[in-house]
Order: C-alpha cells, then sequence, then structure tokens
C-alpha cells in the first residue's frame, strides 16, 4: 500500500494540530479567553471534512496532471539541498499567486470566503478550508513540474507549508523577534490577513514567507491603535451548512443578474469583491485609499472597522 503526500497531510496535520488545539482550547478556558465557540467550533470541523473530501475525490486528478507535465520539464536541479530549497520556496510563492487571487477576484474569493466567515481566530480556524480550492489549486502549481519537481514532493512540499499555515492561526502568540516578523508569516501577520478591518483587508497572503507580501506591496502590520475584528465586512445571516460555502455564489449570482451589459457581468465576476457597477459598493483598495487620506489629514490613526450592514 502507497500513501501520497496528500494522504501524509492529512493524518499529520489531523494529528499535530488537533493536539495543539486542545491546549489552546485548555488555555481558553482556564484563563476565560473566550477564542472558541462550539458552533464556531463545529463549523470549522464541518468545512474541514467537506475539504477532505474534495481533497480524496481529487487526489488522483492532481497526481496525474503534476505527474503528467513532469514530462515537459525544463530543466532538473540535481543538487538535493538546493532541489528542496527552491521547491519550497517556489511552491510557497505559487501559493501566495494563488491566496492573491483568491482575494482580488470575485469568483476565486465566492470559494475562500469560507476561510474567513469567522468572527472567532484560534486554531481551528486553519482548518475552515476553501472547500472547493482543490479543484483548480493544482493549475497553479503546474509550473513546479515544468521546473523538473516531481509529483510526490510537490504534494509533500504543499504539506509542509500547510502545517505551517495551519500554526500561525492562534491568539495566544504575539509579536515574535523583528527578523522572524521581517522573514516569515507569523501569527501576528496572519491576524490581520484575517481581519475585517479596512485597513487590513487583502493583506499578509503569504503561507511561510511574508516576504513576497513585502515586495509586491501586500503587506500590513499589526497595529495596536487599529484592534482587530475578525470575520467579512459583512457576516451572513443564516450559517447553515449550505449557505456557510456557497453564501457568496448566491450573492455574486445576483449581482451579475442585475448588471446591465454583458461586460459588466464579466467584471461581477472577475473584478475584486466590492467592485460595482453604479459605484453603490466600493473595492478594498477604495476604501483604503480613502482611509489613507483622511488619517493623513486628521494626523491620526485609529479604528478602521467599517459597519458595511
Amino acid at each position: 500500500m502507497t500513501f501520497t503526500g496528500s494522504d501524509i497531510s492529512v493524518g499529520t496535520l489531523f494529528s499535530f494540530v488537533i493536539v495543539l488545539t486542545i491546549v489552546e482550547m485548555y488555555f481558553s478556558y482556564t484563563h476565560d479567553k473566550k477564542l472558541y465557540t462550539k458552533k464556531d467550533t463545529w463549523t470549522n470541523i464541518y468545512l474541514m471534512i467537506c475539504a477532505i473530501v474534495v481533497n480524496l475525490t481529487m487526489k488522483f486528478a492532481t497526481f496525474y496532471l503534476l505527474d503528467y507535465f513532469y514530462n515537459f520539464r525544463l530543466f532538473e536541479i540535481h543538487n538535493v539541498w538546493m532541489y528542496w530549497i527552491v521547491l519550497v520556496l517556489a511552491q510557497d510563492f505559487l501559493y501566495w499567486f494563488l491566496h492573491t487571487v483568491g482575494h482580488y477576484v470575485r469568483f476565486f474569493w465566492a470559494m475562500h470566503v469560507t476561510h474567513h466567515s469567522s468572527e472567532y481566530f484560534n486554531l481551528t480556524t486553519g482548518f475552515r478550508s476553501t472547500v472547493f480550492e482543490p479543484l483548480y489549486r493544482v493549475f497553479f502549481y503546474l509550473p513546479l513540474a515544468f521546473m523538473g519537481f516531481h509529483a510526490m514532493d510537490i504534494l509533500f512540499a504543499y504539506l509542509i507549508t500547510q502545517i505551517y499555515g495551519n500554526l500561525v492561526h492562534t491568539r495566544t502568540v504575539g509579536k515574535l523577534h523583528p527578523i522572524f516578523e521581517y522573514i516569515f508569516v507569523t501569527p501576528s501577520h496572519h491576524r490581520v490577513h484575517h481581519a475585517c478591518n479596512i485597513r487590513y483587508l487583502d493583506k499578509n497572503m503569504g503561507m511561510v514567507l511574508i516576504l513576497w507580501d513585502r515586495m509586491f506591496g501586500t503587506f500590513q502590520e499589526e497595529l495596536p491603535e487599529d484592534e482587530i475584528k475578525y470575520g467579512l465586512t459583512t457576516q451572513p445571516e443564516d450559517t447553515g451548512a449550505f449557505n456557510i460555502i456557497f453564501h457568496e455564489f448566491l450573492a455574486l449570482s445576483k449581482d451579475v443578474k442585475k448588471a446591465p451589459t454583458f461586460s459588466d457581468k464579466l467584471k461581477y465576476i472577475f473584478n475584486p469583491p466590492g467592485w460595482s457597477h453604479d459605484g453603490s459598493t466600493q473595492i478594498a483598495k477604495a476604501m483604503q485609499k480613502e482611509l489613507l487620506e483622511h488619517e493623513k489629514e486628521s494626523h491620526t490613526i485609529g479604528n478602521s472597522v467599517k459597519s458595511f450592514n
């Protein structure tokens, strides 16, 4: 019997993170931190199970595509240390790109939104998966096959970065050493990523390295003046099993139907979340520009949570 990287990923993530989750739950309970609620935790577990089912369904196709395109590799790296270093770095960058697309293209945001829909932030939030991501994730990783990396190794590299990515979903760890904070994604960075404050929207997309965000302008430091509020700018009223996964698709469908032109319909699908043909809603960058202009005029930095209801 053989095991793929996906098999190892599910087993390792579940066994390793579940122990840390129990520890964090105990810490939250004994110190009355209220980091967890039963309903939210069960929702996270439900979404994790849904993602596992989709992952298992796509497992063969993912491996087959990576293995097939490996036959068209452009080069190979023979030094084993260089091979793994380049693979992990390249995989982490491609995840940053995938994740950024998930925030800046509304169609992909409609799938990724489930991961951000919790108003809590704890280790189980890492299991609040983008349920349908396995359907398209492999296409973002195909460049790795062209770069001469084996399918099994690509999946294993994804496992390593996934483990790290799950561990930064916590409020129990403050800011770390400045050098570490500058290079790697930390709990502080990822708390920003899960915030619905205007300043923090669509920031800190990295999984392991925060350097990608620093390089491409998507980095934002956690500021004590702007206390984080977790969740979405507009939370779904219905958090039932179906709506928690499909609510943004339903909203997108309504927007597409009301769009006056075919061009506007396409823009609703492929433009960033918040775009509207009549300007009734704004994308994150527009709101952030207004926020910075206001703070520049007032010479103050404050809380940037805005009510969208």
